[in-house]
């Protein structure tokens, strides 16, 4: 079948500008290929998107779904010849319902806009991915986002009640509900959260919201080494608290923020952790004070619990930045493994190892209270030999997550850069059943495809 012409596209916002079709191919994920798109549509309507993806079915063009690229594994980078529908001005809250404790939202509404619009109304959607001041709802749900505060409150799939979905084939549906409780067939919506615009286009997304946060408590650990930092995070679980917050960060990346944004944080230890806890009154108190004395019991060179908002605000601000200052040293890999709480003392050692065997430079930040870390693979610009040896160092990462228990992606998704590390954590049966569900589910294989899994 010959490519069909972009005139014959339904009336939307079609973007054909090569130029603007470059900005709109790829994410952020490093060294992740890429094609060229046929074109970009714009769609403002579920029913615009329908009728997109049914032209596409018609001539069975490969779509390639988009929020706002901040992904980190290549899922939404375009192939050739594909429409990459973007959803960007699909941006509305369409509804905050304060007694049912829900919103209702557009694909392309910004994670911190529907957080600042749940707060007027008392209310507060607790998935917050490090990219929340640019990232989408729509893209947080194609990826299960995660964030600082789902060691203790979830990922983005305990909030999703319910999607509406343009199918594989082209159908408009409805699928969750917007009820406390349902089971009422196949949890349909739940399959459809992380996976990366393989199984279906999200038009709109029905998500639980919880009361505003309590006031927080802040403690601060520093750790000349990461093995220590690893050993008070497994400490923090065996004596059973719960932060909603416990975060690390190296030297490597503290050094980053303060040379860019010249916040002035002390980046003399290896690590240093951060952790918050909000249970009220007494119980906040007598929390704090255990995560205290597990970073001292674990070595912390130094450790107390911040008195100060502002600089607690800081080192927390820190985290957030992180990612964009290392950004800024040249290429970065970035890993996403998970790892059982027990086993992160061991996994940051075989990082550093894996680091100094191949020679590449690995600054760690981590969710470290849920074992998500995120090892960061910087490479000199330009130097395709450190690019090679960081790609190995790449896999051989996954590899060593895989046997300690854990798994390839915690919250940035499979895309491009993970498959062969998927292919390994799962075995042949279990891929195969992921490909009868995508078969199903699309059928004429248009939607992303070549992401996740491949057949």
């Amino acid at each position: 079948m010959s490519a069909p012409g972009v005139s014959t596209l339904p009336a939307t916002d079609v973007i054909t500008d090569p130029a603007s079709l470059l900005g709109y191919s790829h994410d952020e994920a490093e060294w992740a290929p890429y094609g060229t798109p046929l074109a970009v549509v714009r769609p403002t309507s579920a029913a615009e998107t329908q009728a997109v993806v049914g032209w596409c079915v018609e001539h069975r063009v490969p779509i390639v779904p988009r929020g706002a690229g901040t992904g980190l594994s290549g899922g939404a980078n375009a192939i050739d010849g594909s429409v990459i529908i973007s959803f960007e001005r699909m941006d509305a809250i369409v509804r905050i319902d304060p007694v049912e404790r829900l919103a209702v939202v557009q694909p392309g509404v910004i994670n911190d806009d529907l957080r600042a619009a749940a707060a007027e109304h008392g209310l507060w959607y607790p998935p917050d991915p490090a990219s929340s001041p640019w990232s989408t709802i729509g893209g947080n749900v194609a990826t299960n986002a995660g964030g600082v505060c789902c060691v203790k409150y979830g990922v983005t799939r305990d909030y999703v009640l319910g999607l509406e979905v343009v199918t594989g084939t082209g159908e408009l549906v409805r699928l969750g509900r917007q009820t406390a409780k349902g089971v009422a067939g196949y949890d349909l919506a739940g399959l459809l959260v992380g996976s990366e615009g393989t199984l279906g286009l999200v038009t709109e997304i029905t998500v639980r919201l919880r009361p505003a946060q309590a006031p927080q408590h802040t403690v601060v650990g520093f750790f000349d080494t990461l093995v220590a930092a690893g050993e008070a995070v497994a400490a923090v679980a065996r004596a059973g608290v719960m932060p909603s917050a416990l975060e690390l960060l190296d030297r490597h990346c503290l050094t980053a923020v303060n040379d860019w944004k010249n916040l002035g944080l002390e980046a003399d230890s290896a690590a240093i952790l951060l952790a918050r806890l909000d249970a009220p009154g007494a119980a906040g108190d007598g929390e704090a004070a255990a995560v205290l004395a597990c970073f001292e019991g674990s070595g912390a060179t130094w450790a107390a619990r911040s008195t100060d908002p502002e600089e607690a605000d800081a080192l927390f601000a820190a985290r957030r930045l992180a990612y964009p200052a290392v950004e800024r040293l040249g290429p970065v890999l970035t890993e996403d493994v998970c790892v059982p709480i027990v086993q992160v003392p061991a996994m940051l050692a075989r990082i550093e190892e894996i680091g100094q065997r191949y020679d590449v430079l690995i600054a760690n930040i981590a969710h470290a209270g849920d074992g998500n870390l995120h090892p960061l693979l910087i490479t000199p610009p330009g130097d395709e030999p450190a690019r090679i040896r960081a790609q190995q160092a790449f896999e051989e990462i996954l590899t060593e997550a895989i046997a300690v228990g854990g798994t390839v992606t915690g919250e940035h998704g499979v895309g491009l850069l993970k498959r062969a590390g998927l292919a390994r954590e799962l075995s042949p049966a279990v891929v195969e059943l992921h490909r009868a569900i995508r078969r199903a589910l699309d059928p004429y294989g248009i939607l992303n495809p070549g992401k996740v899994i491949e057949g």
